[in-house]
């Protein structure tokens, strides 16, 4: 597919993506310059944008592989696809004092392609959720009970942080390392909500010293400018 344009009995094609196959060294003036690079501007981002949905809704099949914007639609569909909880209380009595339960599309298969989901997360007095990102979402979250210290921390190490009780809000933009403390001395609970059916969490203290295979002492004793016996004594606590 291309575009002629005659003036003066000279020719010009321009493909779809916008490049010059061919000219006219008399017609390359700034001005038919500026018209290409208009037309680039408004067709390459046309041709890049994701479709706009084709149906009501599309149930995960689990059991398939999952493409690039989520699981195949299953073919039989029930009202139980669009319901789930949460679950409570949750059992918090592990090292971090946190559990969470998540709804995203691997839970919940009514999410799929719906680019939302959701976590319950209970704390015990003083525990924590520990400084972690998740690449593909943004957060949003409510406080349901208790009071959390929330912080989030910028690509220029600042940390924006704030004590928050029940009823008080939260964001955390995509990306950026963030953590929750139970500050009180009852539990406490955060509903938090993503613009992904799946967000991903990537959390820092057991993606460094609980990775599989291992990232090399040599790595970490560097990086956190300690010695051998430091860094394998945090790996065993995050040993699989």
């Amino acid at each position: 597919r291309h575009i002629s344009i005659d003036q003066n009995n000279h020719y010009i094609y321009i493909n779809r993506g916008c490049s010059v196959s061919s000219f006219s060294i008399d017609m390359a003036t700034s001005l038919f310059r500026s018209f290409l690079l208009t037309l680039c501007l408004f067709v390459i981002p046309s041709l890049s944008s994701d479709s706009d949905p084709l149906q009501d809704f599309c149930v995960g099949d689990l059991k398939a592989s999952p493409s690039i914007n989520g699981f195949p639609c299953k073919s039989a569909v029930s009202s139980s696809d669009f319901f789930f909880s949460l679950g409570g209380p949750l059992n918090t009595s592990n090292p971090n004092g946190v559990t969470v339960s998540p709804a995203n599309v691997l839970t919940f298969p009514g999410l799929n392609t719906l680019g939302i989901s959701m976590n319950n997360v209970e704390f015990a007095p003083g525990g924590v959720n520990p400084p972690h990102a998740h690449p593909r979402a943004s957060e949003v979250g409510i406080v349901i009970e208790g009071s959390v210290y929330v912080g989030f921390l910028t690509t220029n190490n600042t940390l924006f942080s704030k004590i928050i009780n029940d009823g008080e809000m939260f964001v955390v933009p995509r990306g950026l390392v963030h953590f929750q403390w139970n500050v009180g001395k009852v539990k406490a609970r955060l509903i938090t909500a993503f613009n992904s059916q799946l967000p991903g969490a990537a959390v820092l203290p057991s993606t460094l010293f609980g990775s599989s295979p291992e990232i090399p002492n040599a790595v970490l004793t560097k990086t956190f400018r300690t010695d051998n016996k430091t860094v394998n004594d945090i790996k065993l606590k995050f040993a699989s």
